[in-house]
């Protein structure tokens, strides 16, 4: 049984979301603000978290952050807020998914769903072969989920790892973004623009000057492709 802890300072939603989960068997954990949060994240073996982003005395944002800090465990947002720039910004400290209070209870199932299948088969080594690939000074270790940068580790969440697989085993190949899309995240490409703030991250990591990369390039008009 998979643990949710479900972050939300409106107590009618809150119920209603634990309602829906346990429905679908999920064991749920509930708390009103970050830092009640963060206290059972730490006790607890949380498999998946969805989190409200405006809440009282630690806010989602800040929460996301902290946890991030040791745990890619992922992270589904619920907010009230539409704007593209809350959704990237939540996407850029490390979400895996953005929900837009009011949702569908069945969307909401659906990407819970998804991010879950996606994050255990990340964990149980659940992707094509290829244990080790190597490209200039990037490497890649399919069986312990590490990338080498320069021989020196950097930490990626399940969704970058997945990516920069894809892009790395098929060097020069230029993919659209909703290609990436439905191969990584394994479902039709709704969100398709969620890919282009992981990359985003990816480069981040990975590139010397994310501005003018070396390796994870842009084809302007097609997609994206790693450079071997």
């Amino acid at each position: 049984m998979y643990n949710i802890l479900v972050v939300e300072d409106e107590k009618e939603i809150a119920a209603a979301i634990e309602i829906y989960l346990k429905n679908q068997n999920y064991n749920v954990y509930k708390a009103c603000n970050g830092i009640e949060s963060l206290k059972i994240f730490n006790k607890e073996d949380i498999h998946l978290i969805l989190m409200d982003i405006m809440m009282p005395e630690m806010d989602g944002i800040q929460t996301v952050m902290k946890i991030r800090e040791n745990s890619t465990v992922p992270v589904i947002f619920l907010s009230a807020k539409s704007e593209d720039t809350d959704k990237i910004l939540g996407l850029n400290i490390g979400a895996d998914d953005y929900i837009t209070k009011p949702f569908n209870p069945l969307e909401l199932l659906a990407r819970v769903n998804s991010c879950l299948r996606r994050y255990t088969s990340y964990s149980n080594g659940v992707l094509p072969q290829d244990d080790v690939i190597r490209i200039g000074g990037i490497e890649l270790n399919n069986m312990t989920k590490e990338v080498l940068v320069d021989g020196v580790p950097v930490k990626t969440t399940p969704l970058e790892f997945k990516i920069l697989h894809l892009l790395m085993k098929n060097p020069n190949r230029v993919f659209s973004i909703e290609e990436i899309y439905e191969k990584v995240w394994n479902e039709p490409a709704y969100n398709p623009d969620t890919v282009t703030v992981h990359i985003r991250r990816i480069r981040e990591k990975i590139e010397i000057n994310p501005k003018e990369p070396k390796y994870l390039k842009v084809v302007w008009g097609i997609g994206y492709k790693f450079e071997g």
